[in-house]
């Protein structure tokens, strides 16, 4: 079953009379804008989109919310700011952060622009808002108040789940100082009903300095915030959210998700969401930071590709499996290949797991139209392989591949590739990608062959001079039959090749690429390299 359409079911068992009485849902996901949005946090926004086009398709009434959580402090410094000017700013509420171009609003809102031009390329559509306009607006006001006057269970809570032990007068909260601005740095206690008391406190934190000025101020109205873990059940009680899923981090025993779990029923009475984990989004191997300014940035990513093999890299796998990709290697060649195999059972009329898969991989506007936009695609790798090589006119190559006329929707979907090849060959793609056709003479790496190599690439010169018209799949068949004669490897025969025209030793499939070059240039070079 298409992992999806399990979800759904697991929500549809969940939340049945919610369901039934035909009440709106509310789905809910959020992040913190630190800095450049990393494309890993796509992955959970990428879970909910997904979800809630669900629940579009099965026409139950809901709502998608995403937040920019701007209230958080800033607590650690991306590699690519001013180090030195942004010292001062650590520990201030992300929303009091100036802006790293002097233009935007400030500090959150230039990330969160950035991740946001991300979301709507990729073809999702959330409500957004921002964490400071809830605590701002009053409405977190009520949750701040449960959460302060109980805070002897939330004590209790975080030391029977997570271990973590608190001060008897600790409370969930971080006031903004009044004096220096910074939230990472105080520390509140004693609520009287109207005000906590706090602490700016100079070495409370290793990332920010306090001032060591001390008051009593209303936590309400945008001057505190809830700490994280009490801040994402209170969000729960105070939006209404029924959907909230998240990485596989926050569930972990003892967790942020099993916090939150105990603080929703016993301090804000309110059940917790129906919510799936969900595995990491790797880039080349590694998790991100947003707030080291590790990693690719959502938007790099997304513009990478086109929007349909994104959403195949996010929805191709299971929520409970990695997704590595690797803009650098061979991850967005394989994606198109991935993609190709899917339309092809798609437009032969199969239906299954592939064929739901084929079509949440589109955004909503474009499923309607699934069935009718068959169309030919030519192979990525190859394609990215043609556009390096400037003697060849790429229409008229796809045309040689289709072995047909191209249709305007043939010459779209080329023309795409195209551009999309040209991209990732500048952007991302490794050297080993990159080629340039040898035309000056017999590279130096190819003038070391082995006697074995020389001779089967003269038994290709012979059998290119009795072939006048060979295809590229012709031409392939012909090699793969001449290496199998040899005593050669697969490697040593292709690579041989390879190290002839390109002077590396891999390159894109040997046939199609030999097909392509001007034939009488094929025969010289092999004479050259064969003698």
């Amino acid at each position: 079953m298409f992992w999806l359409d399990r979800v759904f079911g697991q929500i549809e068992t969940s939340l049945a009379e919610k369901i039934r009485n035909k009440e709106r849902l509310l789905i809910r996901d959020e992040k913190t804008a630190s800095g450049r949005v990393h494309v890993g946090s796509m992955r959970a926004l990428g879970l909910h989109a997904a979800i809630s086009e669900r629940l579009e398709e099965a026409k139950i009434p809901h709502e998608f919310r995403y937040e920019i959580n701007d209230m958080d402090p800033m607590d650690g410094l991306p590699s690519y700011l001013d180090q030195e000017k942004y010292a001062k700013e650590m520990g201030k509420p992300l929303f009091a952060v100036p802006a790293p171009d002097g233009t935007a609003k400030n500090f959150a809102e230039y990330f969160a622009e950035d991740y946001i031009a991300a979301i709507h390329e990729a073809g999702f559509a959330p409500l957004l808002y921002r964490a400071s306009e809830l605590y701002f607006s009053g409405q977190m006001n009520g949750a701040i108040r449960h959460a302060l006057e109980k805070a002897a269970t939330v004590r209790k809570i975080y030391e029977e789940v997570s271990g973590a032990k608190r001060p008897g007068d600790w409370l969930p909260v971080t006031v903004i100082c009044e004096n220096c601005g910074k939230m990472g740095t105080t520390r509140a206690f004693d609520f009287d009903g109207e005000t906590v008391a706090y602490a700016c406190e100079p070495r409370l934190v290793a990332w920010a300095e306090g001032c060591e000025h001390s008051g009593r101020i209303s936590p309400f109205d945008g001057n505190a915030k809830l700490h994280w873990k009490v801040d994402w059940p209170a969000k729960w009680f105070v939006l209404g959210v029924d959907i909230e899923g998240g990485g596989k981090d926050h569930f972990t025993k003892g967790g942020s998700r099993d916090v939150g779990k105990r603080i929703t029923t016993e301090v804000f009475d309110y059940p917790e969401p129906f919510g799936v984990a969900n595995e990491f989004f790797l880039v080349g191997g590694k998790r991100m930071s947003s707030s080291r300014g590790q990693g690719s940035s959502a938007r790099d990513v997304v513009t990478l590709v086109p929007p349909r093999i994104f959403r195949l890299a996010l929805f191709g796998k299971d929520i409970n499996q990695q997704i590595n990709f690797d803009p650098k290697g061979d991850t967005i060649p394989l994606l198109f290949d991935q993609y190709d195999r899917l339309a092809a059972k798609y437009w032969e009329g199969v239906r299954d797991d592939d064929s739901r898969l084929f079509e949440y991989i589109h955004a909503v506007r474009e499923r309607a139209e699934l069935p009718e936009a068959k169309r030919f695609l030519p192979r990525f790798s190859q394609v990215a392989f043609a556009v390096q090589m400037p003697h060849l006119n790429l229409r008229q190559e796809i045309e040689k591949m289709k072995g047909a006329p191209l249709t305007e929707k043939d010459i779209e979907e080329g023309d795409l590739r195209a551009e999309y090849a040209r991209r990732w060959l500048e952007k991302a793609a490794d050297e080993e990608y990159k080629f340039t056709l040898a035309e000056d003479g017999v590279p130096e790496s190819a003038k070391n062959l082995s006697e074995a190599q020389k001779k089967a690439l003269g038994e290709v010169r012979e059998a290119l001079r009795s072939n006048q018209d060979l295809t590229g799949s012709d031409f392939h068949a012909l090699l793969h039959e001449i290496r199998q004669a040899s005593p050669l490897s697969a490697q040593e025969f292709f690579g041989a090749l390879y190290l002839s025209f390109l002077g590396k030793p891999s390159g894109p499939k040997a046939g199609w690429f030999l097909g392509i070059l001007p034939r009488e240039f094929v025969l010289h070079r092999l004479d050259e390299v064969s003698r």
